[in-house]
């Protein structure tokens, strides 16, 4: 037992720094939510997303994901958005935080039949 928790912590400090491609479904988390707060709600809901994937407190919305998300407007947000959630070390010393996420947009002509992926910087 006390082995296995020993390999466990050694790799996971060796992925502290990874970036994955994740689809999010915006359509059912802004389901049933106020017109005019429907894109800062997408927002919110990407950066939670983001803090639950990856276990960070501190999460950097791209501008150009925030742009994709306003390209429609605020009430009619795309339905889904894929998107590159990057954990990279923090460089500033006094952060309270050691590891922020960044997340981004990825462009695809189509969602059918994507996944999850790892991605090699």
């Amino acid at each position: 037992r006390f082995q296995s928790k020993m390999v466990k912590e050694t790799s996971k400090r060796s992925a502290d720094v990874v970036s994955r491609d994740y689809t999010i479904n915006l359509h059912k988390r802004l389901h049933g939510a106020t017109f005019k707060k429907k894109a800062p709600k997408a927002i919110r809901e990407i950066r939670k997303f983001a803090q639950k994937m990856m276990n960070t407190s501190d999460v950097r919305v791209d501008s150009k994901l925030n742009k994709f998300i306003w390209s429609k407007g605020v009430r009619n947000v795309p339905y889904r958005v894929r998107v590159r959630l990057s954990r990279k070390r923090n460089e500033d010393e006094e952060a309270k935080e050691k590891l922020y996420t960044l997340v981004q947009h990825v462009e695809v002509a189509s969602f059918k039949g994507l996944e999850t992926e790892n991605v090699e910087d």
